[in-house]
């Protein structure tokens, strides 16, 4: 004999098409996630440079973000030969110096200067007192401003349109990673409110360009 099943009243019954549904509603969820996570990892690297470059270059009115200011003092045996170029070679030798000078002149009867792009070499031929002065590139900071200030070759104008499209990826896949209200729909919007008020903020206040 046959028995009926009767639906729990208040409930309503639930079909395989409807529980199909909702696991292809939320099947997205995971693989969501998942790129989110590896795209994160992916830009560790070009975030950092952009992130430590854009510090840097941002406060470019209170310092050179590329270059530090240098000035030592060097002390060479005498004599020195008396021409001027075979000075400057021997000067550049003791001091270790291989790079090419772009120019060797008289500054006056008892300097000699020598002059790099970035560095000069005030040379005292009567004392063998030298005085190296000019800039030095930062560490690091130096190669992370070239890029981002997109310096470098065509070709990386590329990589860095490549990492803006990711991080476009990473700011709205972000934002459906957590369902309920700590997602979207709730706190998320808020929070991503008053994100997005920071810059439509400062623009209001400061008058804007």
């Amino acid at each position: 004999m046959d028995t009926a099943i009767t639906p729990t009243p208040g409930r309503k019954s639930a079909t395989p098409e409807a529980g199909r549904a909702r696991r292809r509603r939320w099947s997205a969820r995971p693989w969501l996630r998942a790129l989110h996570r590896d795209a994160g990892y992916f830009v560790v690297g070009l975030t950092i440079i952009y992130a430590l470059s854009g510090l840097a270059v941002n406060h470019i009115k209170d310092w050179d973000p590329s270059f530090h200011q240098i000035e030592r003092s060097h002390q060479l045996a005498l004599p020195l030969p008396k021409s001027d170029s075979a000075a400057a070679e021997h000067v550049l030798s003791k001091l270790g110096v291989r790079d090419t000078p772009r120019e060797v002149y008289r500054a006056s009867d008892t300097q000699l200067d020598i002059v790099f792009d970035q560095l000069t070499f005030h040379v005292d031929t009567q004392s063998g007192k030298v005085l190296e002065e000019g800039q030095e590139p930062r560490f690091f900071l130096r190669l992370a401003n070239w890029l981002h200030l997109n310096r470098g070759k065509k070709a990386w104008s590329y990589v860095a349109d490549g990492y803006a499209v990711l991080l476009l990826f990473l700011a709205i896949s972000g934002l459906f990673m957590i369902p309920g209200k700590k997602g979207l729909l709730g706190r998320g919007a808020l929070v991503a409110t008053l994100g997005a008020a920071v810059p439509a903020l400062y623009v209001l206040l400061s008058g804007g360009p």
